[in-house]
Formats: C-alpha cells, sequence, structure tokens
C-alpha cells in the first residue's frame, strides 16, 4: 500500500504543471481557412485555444508573448512521413532496414521528432515503420508522457504489403529475410493483419496497392480488389482510416473503388482516375518532394528538363489540381531530411497551387482528410497547437521556413534554430 502511494505521487510528480494562460500577439492570424487577419490575437488556456480576435483581455496570471512581423498559423500537419527512416543519400533504404539496429533507428526517430516539431510541424501522420516493427508505438508514447519532445503522433505501425511484393529483395529465394512491411495474402489473411496491427496501435491502416515485382519492372497492383476491400472494411470498422500507396492507374482504381481514404503518391494517376477520386472524396496525398529528392540523389541538378520520374509526379499534381480532387499536404519525409517539411509545400506552390490553399492544405485541409477535428484550425475550443512564423506564408510559402516559435498544446517550445 505504501509502496503503491510512493509510486502514485512519484507518476504525478513526473507530470508537467498546468501551463499558464498565453496571450499571442503577432502581426497578423492566419485561421487555417481564410485569408489571414492583420491584428488579432490568440489566447490560449491549458491545450486549448480560448479566444481569437484583435484586443483580447489579459487575464490574471497569463503570460503575454509579442511576436512582431510574424503571422500566427494554426500547427502544421505531415501528411506523410517515416520518422524511422534518414535520407536515402546517407543510407539506402535496403541497408536502413536489414543492418541498422532497432536502437539506433529509434534514437534517430527520437531526434527527427524533435526537428520536426521544431520546423512548425505539431502532427505527423507516420505512414509505417520500414521494418521497424512496432517502435512507434512506443515512440507516440513517449512524445505523449513528455519524455521526449515532438509532433502528435498519427501511426501506421508495420504498414501491409502483398506477399512477395515489397523488399528488399535479391537474395537466395530459400532465406527468409526481413521485410519493411508486413505481408498478406488472401482476404483472411489480409483482414486478420488489419486488425493485429490496429490491436498493436494503429491509428490508421496502410496498405501497399501496387509495386515492383523485382528490381527494374514497372510497377503493377499487388492486392486484388476483395483483399483491399475487405481491409478496408475491417480499418472502418474498427474506427481506423485507410491509406493506400498506389501510382499506377488500376492500382488507383482499385484504391477507390475499395473504398480508401487516401491515396499515397499517385503519380500515373489520369484525369479520369482524379475524377472518380473527387466524386467519391477520396484525397491525394502527392508526395512531390519524394520524387524531386530520389532524382536528386541520382545527380540531378534541379534543372529542366526534369527526369522523367519528377516529370510524372508533376503532370500528376496538375492533373489532380484541375480535378478538383481533394489535395493534402505529405512528402514522404524520411526520404529526405526531417525538419525540412516545407520542401514539399513548396514545390506544391510551384506546381500551379497557389501560397494560401497550400496552407490550407497543410492545416484544415490534412485535418479534415485525417480525421483530426480537434486541430488544423484557430477557434476557440481546438487544439492549442500554433506556430509563428516570419512574414505571410499565404503570400510567400518561403515564411513557413522562418520559424520563430512552436506551441503545442498551450506550451511553447522553442524552434532551437
Amino acid at each position: 500500500m505504501v509502496l503503491g502511494f510512493a509510486l502514485s505521487a512519484a507518476l504525478a510528480a513526473a507530470q508537467p504543471a498546468a501551463a499558464p494562460p498565453l496571450l499571442l500577439k503577432p502581426d497578423r492570424v492566419f485561421d487555417g481557412v481564410g485569408a489571414p487577419r492583420a491584428g488579432w490575437q490568440v489566447l490560449a488556456q491549458g491545450d486549448r485555444i480560448a479566444a481569437v480576435g484583435p484586443n483580447l483581455p489579459v487575464p490574471a496570471g497569463a503570460r503575454v508573448v509579442e511576436l512582431p512581423g510574424t503571422t500566427l498559423i494554426p500547427g502544421m500537419i505531415e501528411g506523410h512521413g517515416h520518422l524511422f527512416l534518414h535520407p536515402y543519400n546517407e543510407a539506402k533504404w535496403d541497408a536502413q532496414v536489414l543492418n541498422e539496429q532497432l536502437a539506433l533507428r529509434t534514437a534517430r526517430a527520437v531526434v527527427h521528432a524533435r526537428q520536426t516539431l521544431e520546423a512548425g510541424f505539431t502532427t505527423l501522420r507516420d505512414l509505417g515503420t520500414e521494418g521497424a516493427g512496432y517502435a512507434d508505438v512506443g515512440l507516440r508514447q513517449a512524445i505523449d508522457l513528455g519524455i521526449v519532445p515532438g509532433p502528435h503522433l498519427v501511426i501506421a505501425t508495420k504498414a501491409i504489403v502483398a506477399r512477395g511484393a515489397y523488399g528488399p529483395k535479391g537474395f537466395e529465394p530459400g532465406v527468409e529475410v526481413p521485410q519493411g512491411a508486413e505481408e498478406a495474402s488472401g482476404v483472411d489473411e489480409v483482414v486478420r493483419v488489419v486488425r493485429s496491427q490496429i490491436a498493436a496501435g494503429a491509428d490508421v491502416v496502410k496498405l501497399y496497392g501496387d509495386y515492383r515485382w523485382r528490381a527494374g519492372e514497372d510497377s503493377r497492383p499487388t492486392f486484388s480488389l476483395a483483399e483491399l476491400k475487405a481491409a478496408v472494411d475491417a480499418a472502418h470498422d474498427a474506427g481506423r482510416p485507410v491509406a493506400i500507396h498506389t501510382s499506377t492507374p488500376e492500382g488507383m482504381r482499385r484504391a477507390i473503388a475499395a473504398g480508401a481514404d487516401t491515396i499515397e503518391h499517385g503519380y500515373g494517376g489520369t484525369a479520369e482516375v482524379f475524377a472518380q477520386m473527387r466524386a467519391r472524396g477520396v484525397t491525394l496525398c502527392p508526395t512531390l518532394a519524394a520524387a524531386d529528392a530520389v532524382a536528386r540523389y541520382g545527380g540531378w541538378n534541379g534543372a529542366d528538363p526534369a527526369p522523367a520520374s519528377v516529370s510524372l509526379s508533376r503532370k500528376a499534381f496538375a492533373l489532380a489540381l484541375k480535378s478538383g480532387a481533394p489535395i493534402c499536404a505529405g512528402g514522404d519525409v524520411g526520404v529526405y531530411a526531417h525538419g525540412d517539411n516545407a520542401r514539399e509545400l513548396e514545390l506544391m506552390v510551384a506546381g500551379g497551387m497557389t501560397p494560401l490553399a497550400t496552407m490550407v492544405a497543410v492545416t484544415s485541409g490534412n485535418a479534415k482528410a485525417f480525421g483530426l477535428t480537434d486541430r488544423g484550425a484557430i477557434r476557440p475550443g481546438l487544439r492549442a497547437d500554433l506556430v509563428a512564423v516570419e512574414g505571410d506564408p499565404t503570400a510567400d510559402i518561403t515564411a513557413t521556413r522562418r520559424v520563430r516559435q512552436v506551441i503545442k498544446d498551450g506550451r511553447i517550445y522553442s524552434p532551437g534554430r
């Protein structure tokens, strides 16, 4: 009994004290929906936004933070990341999956989480540990407990691939080689794996709807429509959204027909496919930065003409924009450096999306696409996840790189840059 009391007291002492009210005074406020409002202020009490508007009264005991020259925006949401990966020009994907110890990968992920938060991204949808098992479950818990700094995590754990359709590959066929995601084959097994990952802690179910069966081949659909539909139904029954990696027209058609919530990459999307996505309300996560980064690792200097892979991603993005299909902001960060999340936003603007629309996408748009009803905008009652950036990102998207202050759950984090 005494031991239990002592343990309870120790745990209570370890919890951070309630944050004092914060009154934030930037030059303007972008609420995640419309044009910025000059002269507006934001009051945070506890972990929630209490008031928004001009000339707010100062509550007793509040900390007033003057932020001249800045725009206060909702905490940005990274739509597609992999905290357990680091840039492929540092180590190839195969080497990370096969040769790097789990403890090393987890230590890196802790640093990546901090870099993400410091870049102004207070939420990250992590779409698979790429061979690191359920380590993202523990990392999410460590962040939530305040043990390490990082964004709110929405995690997919292992992710799911069709048997034989992922990697690493190229080994003696009789040797069992660790894979970058969990394999499944057939309706019953796919449903079992979906449910087991949800039971282990997955917030979102990630499937690979197409992939290369052998190195050098084009991607082809992997899961059948029946398998995908069974997976989506099982996930939705459990209240989990579904993200499907697919870039082939047929893979995208199957994902749409199966009821996917988001399609990742979509580089081979056609006008007809994007029209289907618009009609069904399926969101595209374009990951332009991943295609750009991989091309640069191969020697491209960024000048036109762009390599075929980059041109394909740009064309698909333009078609998606023209179609009016929902588009989220997510760059597949981990392929390139964590903390460089703004790279995707800059490429979206370069691809034809206005800075204002891009800022809506990375805030309220991503929140809507991922079912995160408590964040993504600045209004009373939502999470006090807020970022002050120098300049106005709705006019100049590069302002998202100039992070002056990060607030998560009403607490101030220093960018440390």
